[in-house]
């Protein structure tokens, strides 16, 4: 754990309140301002950790509680009257103009609702307030995101965080900004990485007590990925963690001695990680070392990328950590959710990781409880019942093709499984599809891509499902599917089972025998997070729709289908 000074103001430009009646710049786009009640005033610490039980109706932290589990309360909408799903209404966030980066205009997000407001981010530093029952705008906010500049991997974001009064997000361009929840008006803005060296941020920050939690992105760039912890008033900077350890700290054995490999080695937090309150500690996924592939210049199982790292909330200090996959040759980031769940009074945490295998660990401690293959393709190498990796196939020559299993996406990428304590089963949204990847040796750049292989993913030859695990590893059901799954999963108290698919279509299933019981085509492929909500006794689903992101490495065969960049709700019909 490193303690660094507050993180230093941006000189990239900076975004604004869109408002009509003041000049603009052409960057710009205008709306009509308007305002939301003032619902997120009495968000705290306390009421987060009551979320899903207090207030089911709300939605208002990113996994809908701080265990990660995707799962609502909610069973207004149920296996008995789903079919009489209707929309609701219909947010086009499409834009046009100037876009910074690679942008695909498309949600990868999870909407917060508080109170029949709700929040949404999207790409190129857009943040919406809507009216949760029509889909109204009440404001909207466009944080200005350098032009010029490339940064990994698509223009997206995936969500926000909203507590006393304010909203939080963080920027393509790596800032973090805080807004005032009822008119977008920003209050305070800091840089949490530099921008200039390829570092970016894409995941919803998470309010824990008086602070805020973020993590960097960009391991693709040759960055030293890092979490960071923020005062949630005044945007103090408290600690931030490196997760490449540097030489002489705990871990850095597993690194070269000699050279820099270490400053450029990724492990990259950029999707949101969860919380237990009872250990304090915050469970954070890291991403791949780098540079990716290339395993020579950098010998040794390289801590703690592709790990999950427990950390003290209050000092930043890893007390445990668990790799998934020592020395990563294939790409195969640890980022996605760690659900938190109990099973036989022992505290756990369940990780669906990309290189195709289930781990079961105990939370308190990071002790294997065992691990399981979820995707019916793994040849890349075996993980037998003691954790020990065995590696099997890899770009192990330079110029010399080599074909795997999983892909570099994985066998799930960074969209979230969902858990049902209930039944005891996790919804996970799987992708069977391989590549083939060529290594070539880079040297390392500032700023600049640092891959150190030529990747191709099958355009063919494909599959996916909708699959139940209980928590010991065991499959339940299957809804096959000839694609990669690539959106996150809800889980209800109505036993339903939501998932979106590339080509457009929203389901929903029984939660208990994984029979379809509705359908409603999009128009758009999901890579989102849908999420459930009510107002006013009304029980509404709502999902982002938009397909985007880093779609030559998930499903390449379907990159010229339809974008879009609109959220949907749905209502039972009378």
């Amino acid at each position: 754990m490193t303690t660094i000074p507050e993180a230093p103001e941006s000189t990239s430009p900076k975004g604004e309140y869109i408002d009509a009646g003041k000049a603009i710049n052409h960057s710009q786009l205008s709306s009509l301002k308007h305002s939301a009640p003032n619902v997120t005033k009495g968000i705290d610490y306390e009421r987060i950790l009551k979320a899903r039980t207090a207030e089911p109706q709300n939605w208002i932290t990113y996994y809908g509680a701080y265990d990660g589990q995707r799962h609502s309360l909610l069973d207004q909408i149920n296996t008995d009257n789903v079919k009489k799903l209707k929309v609701a209404w219909i947010h086009q966030a499409s834009s046009t103009g100037l876009i910074a980066s690679t942008s695909t205009y498309a949600f990868e997000a999870c909407p917060l609702v508080v109170d029949g407001i709700m929040f949404v981010t999207g790409w190129d530093g857009f943040l919406w307030a809507l009216d949760a029952t029509t889909g109204e705008q009440l404001w909207r906010y466009k944080h200005a995101v350098p032009f010029d500049i490339t940064l990994c991997c698509a223009n997206v974001n995936r969500g926000c965080a909203v507590a006393n009064g304010k909203v939080y997000m963080v920027t393509q361009n790596a800032q973090l900004l805080c807004l005032n929840a009822t008119n977008g008006e920003k209050i305070w803005h800091k840089a949490i990485g530099d921008v200039r060296a390829g570092e970016s941020a894409s995941l919803a920050p998470l309010v824990i007590k008086d602070t805020l939690i973020t993590g960097s992105a960009g391991g693709e760039y040759g960055v030293r990925g890092h979490i960071d912890c923020w005062d949630l008033e005044t945007g103090d900077h408290k600690w931030r963690t490196y997760t490449v350890p540097k030489p002489g700290e705990p871990g850095s054995e597993t690194w070269p001695a000699d050279g820099e490999a270490w400053a450029r080695g990724g492990g990259n937090h950029w999707v949101t990680g969860t919380y237990d309150p009872e250990l304090n500690l915050y469970f954070a996924g890291t991403g791949n070392p780098g540079p990716d592939f290339d395993g020579e210049v950098r010998e040794g199982d390289n801590l703690y990328t592709d790990s999950v790292v427990a950390l003290d909330v209050d000092s930043g200090e890893i007390k445990w950590h668990y790799q998934f996959t020592p020395h990563d040759l294939w790409d195969y980031d640890s980022t996605m959710e760690m659900t938190l769940f109990e099973r036989d009074g022992k505290k756990l945490l369940a990780h669906f990781d990309k290189n195709g295998y289930m781990f079961v660990l105990d939370r308190t401690n990071g002790e294997l409880q065992h691990v399981t293959p979820f995707v019916d393709r793994i040849d890349w190498g075996v993980i037998t019942r003691d954790g020990k990796v065995t590696p099997r196939k890899y770009p192990e020559k330079e110029g010399e093709p080599v074909h795997f299993f999983p892909g570099p996406a994985g066998a799930k990428e960074w969209t979230h499984a969902a858990y049902n304590p209930n039944h005891d089963l996790f919804y996970v949204p799987v992708a069977d599809v391989g590549a083939t990847a060529t290594r070539r040796r880079r040297e390392f750049k500032e700023g600049m891509p640092y891959w150190g292989a030529a990747v191709e993913v099958d355009i063919d030859n494909m599959a996916g499902s909708v699959s139940a695990f209980d928590s010991h590893g065991e499959e339940k059901w299957r809804y096959r599917m000839d694609m990669p799954m690539a959106a996150s999963i809800l889980s209800t108290a109505g036993n339903l089972v939501f998932a979106g698919k590339p080509t457009g279509e929203f389901m929903a299933f029984h939660a208990e025998t994984g029979e379809k019981l509705w359908e409603f085509q999009c128009g758009s492929g999901h890579h989102s997070s849908p999420m459930t909500y009510t107002v006013d006794g009304k029980q509404y689903i709502a999902v982002p729709v938009g397909w985007g992101g880093w779609l030559e490495g998930i499903i390449p065969g379907m990159s010229a289908q339809g974008h879009g960049a609109s959220l949907i709700a749905f209502e039972l019909s009378d």
